[in-house]
């Protein structure tokens, strides 16, 4: 059973990680684009990237779960610990810094079904306010593209230590 839950937990945190690494492989590309270019391709991710991001979160709770099973005076222990802080850190910047500016590119867009339910919850309120001043579109170009440069780094980071520890 616990190989199993590794193997999964492997598998689901590769696809956290490999979410957030496909941003950054765009973002030389993407910062050439013109504002209303960007805003065009902002647009491809929603629903796909929302419905792979569960894996985030689902992951997170994986190590968490490895964590407890694995005992406290091991090396895999304070591996599983890390990588389960690196996954957690990777969600907070998805929530302080990235779903911010998710709600002001997509404050006009008609969104359905899942997609439309996550963006409409806001825990910061006002972005999707039409009072709101509305910020230089570089600055959210900028803030969403490096978020995710450091979620990347996270999720690989988290990625390598669980590997490490499974390995060992």
């Amino acid at each position: 059973m616990f190989p199993t839950l590794q193997i999964l937990t492997i598998l689901v945190v590769a696809v956290a990680m490999a979410l957030a690494l496909a941003h950054v492989l765009e973002l030389p590309g993407k910062m050439r684009l013109s504002k209303e270019d960007y805003l065009t391709v902002q647009r491809i991710y929603y629903p796909g990237f929302t419905i792979g991001g569960v894996a985030e979160p689902i992951g997170t709770l994986l190590l968490l779960l490895l964590l407890f099973l694995t005992p406290a005076n091991t090396i895999a222990f304070w591996l599983f610990a890390a990588a389960f802080a690196a996954m957690v850190i990777m969600h907070a910047v998805f929530w302080l810094v990235t779903q911010p500016v998710n709600n002001f590119w997509l404050k006009d867009a008609e969104l359905k079904g899942l997609g439309e339910r996550f963006f409409s919850h806001d825990p910061f309120g006002g972005h999707r306010s039409e009072t709101a001043a509305k910020p230089d579109w570089t600055m959210l170009r900028d803030r969403w593209e490096w978020s995710h440069a450091a979620r990347a780094a996270l999720g690989l980071l988290a990625f390598i230590l669980l590997v490490t520890a499974v390995a060992l």
